[in-house]
């Protein structure tokens, strides 16, 4: 870790909580509060939404009001939300795990346990983290568009909660099409990749989506994204391609290239759905990546291993 990367809080002045109120941790939002409380927070902002789509208008008012905190209350979904409208800004964000998938909050160390995660908040270094952007929009695991934008998109909210990354998997497989798209990669301004691809990948961390250790090399402050294609095709080829991604070999499977970069441009033959940070976003046939070194602040458990 470079040694701008981390500084120690010693004391916290106006502090906001933007939290989906429909998700759980600890004792729930009134042991947040009194977490706060007795932690002396004096000046405390505090706004709920229904939905994550409706936090980053919260963001921007709890930044106006002068947070110089923010502690965000969900899962990846909202922890996307959130950084995107903190992007630049310099603020420091603090992730209360809640949601049901929590991979970036995971991925750094932040544990589910609500006392600790307020004192990591309050007290714990604070790291300059990149960001990936795809077709203007920050993301902090990962994005991705084919086989993982349907994957997304079709992934049942209870099966994912009971089973996890088994759920992701039993998805993905039920819903194979065997689709094969010609798609066309440009990293750096370099042709990387020109064929035909089922799914198309760009991590900024190296766990992602249904907790499958896809990345093993990625940082999330080494200005650069990780970015993967596959070519599996159908239902045996993904369960091969899946299976060693999850036992963190991806590099091994016949289906996979992976290399890195800043800029990437990806041209698809027919519209994909893209998502990212676990959240959808339609379809669409051409994508604009690139990595945004140091865009967030965040408060994390320790030093960078």
């Amino acid at each position: 870790m470079s040694t701008s990367s981390a500084t120690t809080a010693t004391r916290v002045g106006t502090v906001a909580v933007v939290a989906h109120r429909k998700k759980t941790l600890g004792g729930g939002l009134d042991e947040l509060r009194a977490e706060l409380a007795a932690a002396g927070v004096e000046r405390l902002i505090w706004y709920e939404v229904p939905k994550s789509r409706k936090a980053p208008k919260k963001v921007r008012k709890a930044l106006r009001k002068g947070a110089e905190l923010i502690f965000v209350w969900g899962g990846d979904g909202m922890v996307q939300r959130c950084a995107d409208a903190l992007s630049g800004s310099g603020t420091a964000m603090a992730i209360l795990p809640a949601g049901t998938a929590n991979l970036f909050a995971a991925n750094l160390g932040i544990p589910e346990d609500l006392p600790e995660a307020v004192r990591i908040g309050l007290r714990g270094p604070r790291r300059t983290l990149d960001l990936g952007r795809i077709n203007g929009e920050h993301f902090a695991v990962m994005a991705g568009a084919g086989f993982d934008g349907d994957l997304i998109r079709e992934a049942d909210r209870k099966l994912k909660g009971r089973l996890g990354r088994l759920a992701y998997m039993w998805t993905g497989l039920r819903h194979v099409r065997g689709e094969l798209v010609r798609t066309r990669i440009t990293v750096d301004g370099a042709d990387w990749f020109d064929g035909e691809a089922s799914c198309v990948l760009f991590g900024n961390v190296g766990t992602i989506t249904g907790g499958i250790p896809a990345f093993d090399d990625a940082r999330p402050d080494d200005g650069c994204l990780e970015i993967g294609v596959s070519t599996a095709n159908g239902a045996v080829d993904w369960a091969r391609t899946l299976g060693r991604m999850a036992a963190g070999r991806s590099e091994e499977s016949p289906f996979v290239r992976i290399t890195r970069g800043r800029k990437v441009k990806v041209r698809l033959a027919a519209p994909r759905t893209y998502e990212l940070d676990g959240g959808a976003r339609g379809e669409t046939t051409r994508l604009k990546v690139r990595a945004v070194p140091g865009a967030l602040t965040l408060c994390c458990p320790g030093p960078a291993a």
